[in-house]
């Protein structure tokens, strides 16, 4: 399971722009998010880890850690800001610290007992920055310092802060500010020359100087390819070069080798590939890589290692040794000048052997546990790991099958005693259990010895115990936010009665302010005011616009310095409605992600009607077909204008579904109704300002007979009336009388100011519920989707009162409609209310004209 842990410059000098206008932090979470994508096209991406580490004091620097979820990752990546010092040393330190937090619980350093290459932790450690001067609170720094303490217990063990599993890679943004008129130049990224350079080198990875965004996705491709489940070893040569091989393929001692110069391929620094198995999906191996000290039941406690073990290897030519079920270890070196050198020479049928100094007891090179050869296709170069000093038991263990026929004598056993002696503690148990793999008697001793002493086993354990509680505490801090600052008091030290003019500082500035001095600079000094303290008077201090300090009366000095911190680290929105930058940088691909930004507004009220379907939004997702729930946008719809469909028998709004509600209905009879002075009764306005079409779709309770004179009524209509014309959206006039039927029984409402007819009177209370009753249907149908508003005007109709009560419905529906954006029915309505204002101007001046003329 590799684990990616990204460590982002957050200086404040990454917020320096581009030639494209985009700051460096902007372009930062730009090539993670790239990195992902590309990363996620390899199928052995689903097992990645990720981690987010930034320039923050540690513990806050840790933004996403073991235990926080890729989600986790993605929100503190957005959301990170560019603020302080350039702490790369101290920040490469908790990176480290991070990634070695569980080993020594779960042993996979196995100090001691040899390294393992198969017990590995792949980690590849990505940091982006702008590659300018290191920062701290001492000053600048010229070179990378890494500090020494580190809180993680055991870290002492080690030498260096990394292990042989991790790897850093930088990426040191080096973009202009201004476009460059000069041709990009193709080829390879070189490497950076800045302090970050020589510490990637050591941990087995490179830098990238990014001049261009090409170079950047170029480079960003070339790391996806680095992610590769292996250790970093330093190969070293020992002894004399080997003789130039001739073009025949023998050696050639006439020609010189040159052992004294020194060669590339001397000492690479350089990866081993640690395949997983197909099976299992995990690396397997069987024999360690041996310590560089022996050891000692009398060592008090263990000496530190290096991350990277030194191999060195003899350029003897030797013949590969291995004999049947014998198990062994291989694993492929990554390109390097010494793999080229091997596959040059050509020789696929002799090896290498590789040692590890001080590994042995008696011997100061210690003895052979592999060696290197060239594949028979001379594609690569591989590292054979077999038990250690093997020529010495190769032949034994071919004996004890061939000869001795797994019934060893004793001069065999004396001379397998002999080869265990030279054998460090920790190969024991391994051999045993490759000796019971190849079916061989049991020839070494249950009681293993592990070569370490009490007090070293003892001290692993309490590390191990120590670990555990620092861990805890680590990962419970991740994702916390830094400590604000509280402020700085300030002590009165005027208890000493001497006067500020009597201050020779004090006498000296005045001179130079009124020009009898000339001022020159001066060091400050930080002793004088060893004990001041600047601090916060008032909290709750709002920033201001920028004054004079000389303005500043004495009183307010302190408060007008929060002010200015206030104003320097932009903590405050000066501009009302001021949206915060973090809002405007939000990633291409998290543009359309609408369900987070649904997860910050607040919880919407309850409906008042739960029995309506819920409005489904279709932001973002043009694919949604749902026809029964899906919001209509009503502004296309206004823009496209109104278009007549085809009704087919047995639709709501077919006069054939309209006889199944006709116990409680609203009958519309339209005529054509004048007045003596041939205009049209106010009354009658709602029926003028319904269309067509929302008439002819009504179909409440009419009855099947009189749908013919109602298409007649409305071809009549047209002459002078409010109905909107096919395909436009002018409104034309009618009327109409109203009545209403309740359990068949039924009561005519006139659509005129004179007197009610005789069948039934309506009472003011009558009149009242019946608004009521209208007004909360006219709620309900505004909010319903779609663009069937006939129900509403027919609602508006059963208006009772006078023409200041119509108006005041109509401005009613006005408003809900605009709760919903009706924006169609909101015209329609506006062009009603403009024929009420017309009717009602009217029947005042014929109102004022009759009054006159009695």
């Amino acid at each position: 399971m590799p684990i990616l842990l990204f460590l982002i410059d957050t200086s404040a000098s990454m917020n320096q722009r581009t030639d494209l206008g985009t700051s460096y932090l902007d372009i930062a979470k730009g090539a993670v998010e790239l990195f992902l994508k590309l990363r996620a096209r390899d199928p052995a991406s689903r097992g990645d880890r990720y981690m987010l580490v930034t320039y923050d004091e540690p513990p806050y620097c840790i933004k996403a850690g073991w235990k926080e979820n890729h989600a986790t990752f993605m929100s503190e990546l957005k959301n990170l800001q560019a603020s302080g010092l350039t702490t790369l040393g101290q920040a490469l330190r908790s990176s480290f610290d991070l990634l070695n937090l569980n080993r020594l619980i779960s042993g996979i350093d196995n100090y001691g007992q040899g390294r393992n290459p198969f017990f590995l932790e792949p980690s590849i450690l990505i940091t982006i920055t702008d590659g300018n001067k290191l920062t701290s609170t001492a000053g600048i720094q010229e070179e990378l310092h890494l500090p020494l303490n580190s809180p993680l217990p055991g870290s002492e063990l080690t030498k260096e802060p990394f292990r042989w599993d991790q790897r850093l890679f930088a990426l040191v943004l080096r973009l202009p500010g201004l476009a460059s008129t000069e041709p990009e130049q193709l080829g390879s990224v070189p490497t950076d020359e800045s302090a970050i350079t020589q510490m990637c080198e050591v941990t087995g990875g490179r830098s990238y100087c990014v001049r261009t965004q090409r170079m950047l996705n170029q480079c960003l491709e070339s790391l996806v390819q680095k992610v590769q489940s292996g250790v970093v070893i330093n190969f070293e040569k020992t002894g004399p070069d080997p003789l130039p091989i001739g073009e025949d393929g023998f050696m050639d001692s006439s020609r010189p080798s040159s052992s004294f110069a020194a060669q590339p391929w001397h000492s690479c620094h350089k990866l081993i590939y640690v395949r997983p198995n197909s099976k299992t999906g995990v690396p397997v191996g069987h024999w360690p890589i041996p310590e560089s000290f022996w050891p000692d039941q009398n060592l008090p406690s263990l000496p530190p290692r290096t991350s990277h073990p030194i191999v060195r290897f003899s350029c003897v030519d030797c013949e590969p040794m291995v004999i049947d079920k014998l198990p062994f270890d291989k694993y492929e070196l990554e390109p390097s000048p010494l793999t080229q050198y091997i596959l040059e020479r050509k020789s696929p049928h002799t090896c290498w052997q590789v040692f590890v100094t001080s590994s042995g007891k008696y011997n100061e090179l210690g003895y052979p546990f592999g060696y290197l050869k060239a594949s028979t296709t001379l594609t690569c170069v591989n590292l054979f790991v077999m038990p250690y000093n093997y020529p010495v038991l190769l032949p034994l263990l071919d004996d004890l099958f061939k000869v001795h026929k797994l019934k060893p004598n004793l001069k065999w056993r004396q001379a397998f005693d002999n080869y265990l002696k030279t054998l460090p503690p920790y190969y024991l148990l391994p051999l045993k259990k490759a000796l019971r793999m190849m079916g061989a008697p049991n020839l070494i001793s249950d009681n293993l010895d592990c070569g370490l002493s009490y007090s070293v086993i003892s001290y692993l354990k309490k590390l191990s115990q120590q670990t555990k509680l620092e861990s805890e505490r680590i990962l419970a801090s991740v994702g916390k936010k830094p400590p604000q600052e509280i402020g700085i008091k300030v002590k009165n030290h005027s208890g000493g009665g001497v006067s500020l003019t009597h201050s020779k500082n004090f006498r000296k500035l005045l001179k130079e302010i009124i020009g009898e001095t000339v001022p020159r600079l001066t060091e400050l000094n930080t002793k004088e005011f060893a004990g001041f303290q600047v601090g916060l008077l008032n909290k709750d201090l709002k920033p201001q616009t920028y004054r004079n300090a000389y303005d500043i009366p004495r009183r307010g000095l302190l408060d007008q310095l929060t002010r200015m911190r206030s104003n320097l680290l932009k903590t405050h929105k000066f501009i009302v409605g001021q949206d915060e930058d973090s809002l405007h940088s939000v990633p291409v691909a998290q543009m359309g992600n609408y369900q987070e930004y649904l997860k910050t507004l607040a919880s919407p009220l309850r409906e008042i009607d739960p029995d309506q379907p819920k409005r489904l939004h279709t932001f973002g997702n043009p694919f949604k077909q749902d026809k029964k729930g899906m919001m209509i946008d009503e502004a296309d719809e206004f823009v496209a204008g109104p278009q007549n469909k085809v009704k087919r028998p047995g639709e709501p709004n077919s006069p054939l579904s309209s006889k199944r509600r006709r116990n409680v209905t609203v009958i519309h009879d339209v005529h054509e109704e004048k007045t003596e002075n041939g205009q049209t009764p106010p009354d009658g306005f709602l029926s003028k300002s319904a269309a067509p079409e929302l008439m002819n779709m009504a179909g409440d309770g009419v009855p099947p007979n009189q749908s013919d004179s109602l298409s007649d009524d409305f071809i009549s209509l047209r002459k002078d009336g409010l109905i909107p014309k096919p395909g436009g959206n002018a409104l034309v006039g009618g009327t109409k009388n109203c009545s209403i039927s309740v359990n068949d029984q039924k009561v005519s409402v006139t659509s005129t100011l004179g007197a009610v007819p005789n069948t039934l009177q309506i009472t003011p209370a009558m009149a009242q519920g019946i608004n009521a009753d209208i007004k909360h249907q006219l709620m309900k149908e505004v909010r319903k989707f779609g663009r069937k508003y006939e129900r509403i005007f027919i609602l508006l109709e059963g208006v009772q009162g006078p023409l200041a009560v119509k108006k005041q419905f109509v401005e009613f529906t006005i408003k809900e409609a605009a709760r919903f954006k009706r924006r169609v029915l909101i015209q329609y309505l506006e062009k009603v209310l403009e024929k009420i204002d017309s009717h009602y101007l009217l029947n005042n001046v014929n109102h004022i004209n009759s009054r006159s003329s009695c």
